[in-house]
């Protein structure tokens, strides 16, 4: 409700105009008429529009304290934080609601005059003239406020109503599309029942020929069981038969083992006489091997297997001379104790020791120098001597003469050295001492499996060395 203006604000000019009668509020209103309810919301949001848009054209000082702190807001953001203290200031303040209606009058003239001359525009918004009349308060601006209110209302019972209109056309287009659903869905669930009805008659049929497979099957085991309790009966009486044929067969049994032991007594009396000729063969072999010795005068046997079994007796080698045998794994003292075993057998991977030993040159100058110094240790240590290259490695056909003493292959096309190398090995018969040169472990472990004797190919490097 509007209240009087204080008496500091009257003396200083700002409570009213002058010539105003003291019981009247700024703009002719009387100060004690008030609105009998409350403002319509869309009333009160113009209201507080208005003042916000207003709100700018003051001075920090013209405004009331309570909206001092909203001053620098822009009118959108004074609309959405100030709004209800600037609508209670707009009722509770005369001054402020003046200067609101000084502001307002600028912005809209003809509305503004129109409002307070107590004539409206008709084709005014009820709205925009209630809240022009709220803010500027003229004569019977209680009943201007109430008929936009009216009016606000009838509007909204007209947009409730056509709202109402829509929703009750909304909620019959979705009756209708309800009835065509189920409509559609009852013929669905009908053409499922009669394809369920179908099928359970169909059922049915499977399950009366099942019923009378099954009476069939029933017939059938009987019969079966028929068959079986005969053969039973059948095999019984063959059980009995061969029963007694066994026991035929055992007292026969006894017979023949009867009639054995007495053809193995004749065999006994028999063997004797052939045990007197076999030992009379024998004393005539002994007897020539004797007159044989005699005859090419062989010295009698003086070294015997044991003794060339290499091991340490007492009082004929120190502890030094035992730490001097004692070889390592690359020495070539050790290849050549190997060599010196009777029909020994030394197998070379031969691109194995050449990529080792001098791995710069051309393949055919590594497979010269290889073979050259394999030949001489050939000759010198008598052993077989087989070296194999990876065919793979060949860009051309090699026309290559093998070396004395050394047999020279190549792997065929998809086998490689190295199966070449356990065919090799495996071919020997076991006992004979075979040798291999290789560094590949996987080579070593290969042929140490087939009973060869694996050595690196730095070994036969230094030995082939000392040779050259």
């Amino acid at each position: 409700m509007a209240q009087p203006a204080s008496g500091a604000e009257a003396a200083g000019g700002t409570g009213g105009t002058a010539g105003e009668p003291a019981g009247r509020a700024p703009g002719g209103a009387p100060a004690d008429e008030a609105l009998d309810r409350p403002l319509p919301e869309a009333v009160r949001r113009r209201v507080v529009a208005l003042v916000a848009d207003a709100f700018g054209g003051l001075t920090v000082a013209e405004l009331p304290a309570q909206l001092r702190q909203y001053a620098r807001f822009t009118p959108s953001r004074r609309a959405r934080f100030a709004g209800n203290a600037m609508a209670a200031a707009l009722e509770t303040d005369p001054v402020f609601r003046q200067r609101i209606g000084d502001r307002f009058r600028t912005a809209e003239p003809e509305l503004a005059g129109a409002v307070e001359a107590g004539a409206p525009p008709a084709a005014a918004d009820p709205v925009d003239v209630a809240a022009a009349a709220y803010v500027l308060r003229p004569a019977d601006w209680v009943k201007l406020v109430a008929a936009a209110g009216e009016e606000v209302q009838r509007a909204d019972a007209d947009r409730v109503d056509e709202e109402s209109r829509r929703e009750l056309e909304r909620l019959r287009e979705e009756l209708a599309e309800a009835r065509d659903r189920t409509r559609a869905e009852t013929e669905r669930l009908r053409t499922e029942l009669e394809a369920a009805r179908k099928e359970a008659e169909s059922l049915q049929r499977k399950l009366r020929s099942a019923q009378s497979d099954v009476k069939r099957g029933e017939a059938a085991l009987r019969r079966t069981q028929a068959d079986i309790d005969g053969i039973k009966a059948e095999a019984a009486g063959r059980v009995s038969a061969a029963e007694s044929e066994t026991r035929r067969l055992k007292a026969r049994l006894g017979e023949t083992e009867a009639a054995l032991e007495a053809s193995r007594r004749a065999a006994r009396e028999g063997r004797s006489v052939e045990d007197v000729r076999l030992r009379l063969l024998l004393d005539t072999v002994l007897e020539a091997a004797q007159g044989l010795r005699r005859e090419l005068a062989l010295p009698p046997v003086s070294v015997r297997p044991a003794d060339s079994v290499d091991a340490v007796e007492p009082g004929r080698m120190s502890p030094k001379d035992i730490a001097a045998r004692a070889l390592s794994e690359t020495d070539p003292a050790l290849l050549d104790q190997l060599l010196a075993l009777p029909q020994a057998h030394l197998v070379v991977d031969g691109y194995n020791v050449t990529k080792t030993g001098y791995p710069t040159m051309p393949l055919e100058k590594q497979r010269l120098r290889l073979l050259g110094g394999l030949s001489a240790l050939a000759a010198r240590s008598g052993a077989e001597v087989t070296c194999v290259f990876d065919g793979a490695e060949l860009a051309a056909p090699v026309l290559l003469a093998p070396p004395r003493g050394v047999r020279v292959l190549f792997s065929k096309p998809g086998v490689t050295a190295d199966e070449l190398i356990r065919q090799l090995v495996r071919a020997e018969p076991p006992g004979r001492p075979v040798v291999v040169v290789s560094s590949d472990r996987e080579v070593a472990d290969g042929v140490a499996k087939s009973g060869a004797r694996p050595v690196a190919s730095v070994m036969l490097l230094k030995r082939l060395s000392r040779l050259s």
